[in-house]
């Protein structure tokens, strides 16, 4: 089971995956996406490659905690290309990923049972074929403090194995760190806890 603070979703763009089904060809991608602006510019690369290509049904689900998703049957029967493909996501456990499968019409009709069925089947090949990984939900906090707090503000960012993010040094010292969820309050109230040390969550 995975822990409460992680999710799974895919490293980078799958493999291409072709399916044949009665003269029909349905080619599937997987894409790792944060928003949904990404898939925008996925559809536009697929459909500049497969310029005679009928049909262009894909689902996606964003966010871990909210979860966000749609499905589009591009021209297709209603619930017979975007549903199949979402149900392998969902049967995947996975977010953050856009899945398309790209349909050439081989002039023979498959009929409402045959298409959720290629559908589901290259969606499920096409996400076999990617790399799938965990990854955790972080939060950001901003650190302010004076030089002379410096060695022990990174003293515990070197103990807890916090992942800085960016660091602004002025008259104050003020640096971004990405933490685990899981143990957010704690790292939250040590540093509370040292004088003149402040923190704040910005996620």
């Amino acid at each position: 089971m995975e822990p409460s603070d992680s999710y799974k979703t895919i490293a980078k763009p799958s493999e291409e995956t072709l399916l044949k089904e009665k003269s029909s060809k349905f080619f599937g991608y997987a894409f790792p996406i944060e928003k949904e602006e990404d898939i925008t510019e996925c559809l536009e690369t697929l459909k500049h490659k497969h310029k005679t290509a009928r049909h262009f049904c894909y689902a996606y689900q964003l966010g871990t905690e909210t979860i966000r998703y749609r499905v589009n049957d591009d021209g297709e029967p209603s619930n017979s290309a975007g549903m199949p493909i979402y149900g392998q996501i969902q049967s995947f456990d996975i977010t953050n990923v856009l899945v398309v499968v790209v349909r050439y019409f081989g002039g023979t009709k498959l009929g409402v049972g045959g298409l959720i069925s290629a559908y589901k089947t290259s969606a499920k090949e096409t996400l076999e074929a990617s790399e799938i990984i965990s990854k955790t939900i972080d939060v950001t906090f901003q650190i302010t403090f004076d030089y002379k707090n410096m060695n022990r503000v990174m003293r515990v960012i070197k103990e807890k194995q916090l992942h800085i993010l960016e660091q602004k040094m002025a008259l104050n010292c003020t640096i971004f760190i990405s933490v685990r969820k899981n143990i957010a309050e704690e790292v939250q109230s040590i540093f509370e806890s040292i004088y003149k040390v402040s923190i704040q969550s910005i996620s």
